[in-house]
């Protein structure tokens, strides 16, 4: 076809409509950015409107699965897949994924009688996973569909069908896979929470699959955060201001606060460099030589041994404090959480700072 014999330019053709046009205005794309990601939530709390007592029962099957969760799918259902994988295996579920065309070259034998399959397709209707839904079955303790609705040949071959729905997608061709993975992801992330908690999974367990990084030192006990007692002042509660500041004067890096102690070495108060500031910024010298016990904070916040660090940052953000002590079972020091160290670990962090505490 020739320049002159291409069809003309018209202004009504679908290409050219003021739909497909770009948004020219700042305000105009804010208004698109905004209406894309509320039709993606919409359709997730329509999917959580809808769900019904399957998904428990696939809740169930996982918190039950005595070998490990395989979850398989393809294109963009097999990406939420991988997520759904990271969120399993994260909160106490094994899992990992298996690629419906690998599964056919040989990689259905990762797949043992003790496992539990989950299956991710929106229609489906993916012929890899339609094709290999079978012999997952068979070989498994149990086939999972997560799909549109309960009519199409996945759910058809499964154990239990988990239908999130039909939901138009955010794209604005309408064809995109949006709304629909998001559902999946969502409904997903909600079963594997709920097997997490059957499991009676607890923080503690959290913290053993998530060692390293800030939520990870979140995650560990305030032993591990703490300054030991050579970096910690302590002295007797029985000395005076002056005293304390002289026996506890300490070249480098050291902690804002005295921990005043009896004769059995028990806790009895705290000292703050605020409290000794707030002495001196008021001209009040003769209590620098006045026993330390009438200025300390007595029977301080603490944190016992073992305690998480989460725990411990929620209690002095609570609090508003910046020392913590950390004892033991008879009240005695073994160390301190210094708000340095905190603000250094959030400050580094990409993840949550606080954890809620159950």
């Amino acid at each position: 076809m020739s320049a002159a014999e291409k069809i003309p330019f018209s202004p009504q053709s679908p290409a050219n409509s003021a739909a497909n046009l770009p948004p020219a205005t700042l305000l105009e794309r804010l208004r698109i950015l905004r209406e894309i990601i509320a039709i993606e939530g919409n359709a997730i709390l329509s999917a959580a409107s809808q769900v019904t007592s399957d998904a428990v029962q696939a809740a169930e099957m996982t918190a039950n699965c005595d070998g490990c969760v395989v979850v398989t799918g393809v294109g963009k259902a097999g990406i939420v897949g991988k997520k759904l994988v990271a969120t399993l295996a994260s909160t106490g579920t094994p899992a990992h994924f298996l690629h419906p065309a690998e599964a056919i070259h040989g990689d259905l034998g990762r797949v043992r009688q003790n496992d539990l399959v989950w299956a991710i397709s929106n229609s489906g209707r993916s012929e890899e996973v339609v094709r290999i839904a079978p012999h997952l079955r068979q070989n498994s303790a149990g086939l999972i569909a997560i799909t549109a609705t309960d009519d199409n040949p996945l759910a058809h071959a499964a154990d239990c069908v988990v239908a999130i729905g039909k939901h138009n997608e955010a794209c604005p061709n309408g064809l995109a896979p949006t709304s629909s993975t998001a559902v999946m992801m969502a409904v997903g992330d909600g079963i594997a929470m709920l097997a997490s908690r059957l499991r009676s999974f607890t923080p503690e367990d959290f913290a053993r699959f998530h060692p390293g990084g800030a939520l990870g030192q979140q995650l560990a006990s305030v032993d591990q955060m703490m300054r030991g007692l050579t970096a910690c002042r302590i002295a007797p509660s029985n000395i005076t201001v002056r005293e304390a500041m002289v026996r506890t004067s300490k070249n480098g890096r050291r902690t804002g606060a005295v921990m005043l102690v009896n004769d059995s070495a028990e806790l009895v108060g705290i000292f703050t460099d605020s409290d000794l500031a707030r002495l001196l910024e008021t001209r009040n010298d003769v209590a620098l030589d006045q026993p330390i016990a009438d200025r300390m904070t007595r029977d301080p916040k603490t944190a016992r041994t073992g305690t998480l660090l989460q725990e411990a940052i929620a209690v002095m953000s609570r609090r508003h404090i910046s020392e913590l002590p950390v004892v033991d079972a008879l009240n005695r020091p073994l160390g301190m959480i210094d708000i340095t160290d905190v603000a250094a670990l959030l400050g580094e962090q990409d993840e949550p700072s606080i954890l809620p505490i159950h």
